[in-house]
């Protein structure tokens, strides 16, 4: 299963869920994000031709993360520019998740580990603006 979260025109975020499966390969995201998340499931024998990435310039303006759930339960709330909560989401392990705009955070419901990819080079503190979230509701 996949789940799309959006708010007005933006996609804040795509949660891969642990039971989807499909036949071949699918990506999730518009060629024009920063951060690719697709799928593949190939049946043994299926081979991929050995390549190398070429070096492509490209212009980043926000991080994108990518997160793997090892294990346990973990609640992401998710908020607009304004730092006003819009919607919560479960994840557990096996889910992954692409958080591609807004704000969000993050409740370890219990133990978890969590595998996280995104983009770099790390700009450190500048990466991010930390904030109080505003509970009110639109």
């Amino acid at each position: 299963m996949i789940e799309y979260i959006n708010h007005g025109d933006k996609l804040f975020a795509i949660i891969l869920r642990k039971d989807f499966s499909f036949d071949g390969i699918q990506f999730f995201t518009p060629g024009d994000y920063s951060q690719q998340l697709g799928y593949m499931k190939r049946e043994g024998g299926y081979s991929i031709q050995p390549h190398i990435h070429n070096k492509v310039n490209r212009s980043v303006d926000f991080t994108n993360e990518v997160l793997f759930i090892k294990s346990g339960l973990v609640r992401v709330d998710f908020y607009d520019s304004d730092h006003i909560f819009i919607e919560s989401r479960e994840l557990r392990a096996g889910d992954v998740i692409l958080l591609a705009h807004g704000g969000h955070g993050f409740e370890m419901l219990e133990t978890s580990e969590i595998i996280e990819v995104k983009q770099g080079p790390y700009a450190g503190e500048g990466d991010k603006t930390r904030f109080s979230p505003n509970l009110e509701s639109k």
